[in-house]
């Protein structure tokens, strides 16, 4: 994932709660299908040490398919792992540590919710990207912030950091987000939940064919 703004919106998946059984040949099902960014190792009530091995096979997978391997919340596995970056949620530890402990050319994301003050301050730390969300309503974790369009198009007049947006996202409502200036989009359970070869082809055409119309209308 870049550190200055790209062209077009790329996608950023995250994974489901359980990685274990068949999920590794899900995962390059899904990395085969389209162009794919990122991919967020997220797993919760696991020892670092079993989430290690979950994670070995994901990161060799990602690897092979030149995808950014991000660890969520936790510095300690994603240097582990020499993960090529960490998700911060508002309570993880500090961009400070994260690059501290990852080094400098690690990615170090930190979830904003709906906050244009958080995000400025993750920005004058030293992330990498900033996350903006929920979007839409979703069951994949508790939200209790819900984020606009107008964020998204106010972030992206206004700072060159990326921003991603995350919360709720499926093909059919993506395109919005992506005109309104997400540099990412991140999704779980629209791809998971279902035929996930077919739902990142999907995402791939509306990324696309949004990106398409942004540039014919900026000025």
């Amino acid at each position: 994932m870049a550190q200055t703004k790209t062209p077009a919106c790329q996608l950023y998946l995250i994974s489901p709660l359980d990685v274990g059984g068949d999920f590794p040949d899900r995962l390059e099902r899904a990395l085969a299908a389209g162009p794919v960014a990122a991919f967020q190792f997220r797993v919760k009530d696991v020892d670092e040490h079993a989430a290690a091995r979950l994670a070995e096979p994901l990161q060799a997978i990602c690897a092979a398919h030149d995808v950014a391997f991000i660890v969520n919340d936790s510095i300690a596995l994603a240097q582990r792992l020499k993960a090529d970056g960490v998700h911060l949620g508002q309570g993880d530890g500090s961009v400070a540590e994260a690059r501290d402990r990852l080094g400098k050319d690690a990615q170090v994301g930190v979830t904003c919710h709906d906050s244009r003050h958080l995000a400025l301050e993750a920005g004058d730390a030293g992330a990498d990207y900033v996350a903006f969300g929920a979007f839409y309503p979703t069951t994949t974790k508790e939200t209790s912030h819900v984020a606009g369009l107008e964020l998204l198009e106010w972030w992206q007049s206004f700072v060159e950091l990326p921003c991603v947006a995350i919360g709720g996202i499926t093909p059919g409502n993506s395109a919005p987000l992506v005109r309104a200036g997400a540099d990412f989009i991140a999704v779980s359970s629209a791809v998971w939940n279902g035929d996930e070869a077919a739902a990142v082809a999907a995402f791939a055409k509306e990324i696309a064919n949004a990106s398409s119309q942004s540039e014919t209308i900026s000025p």
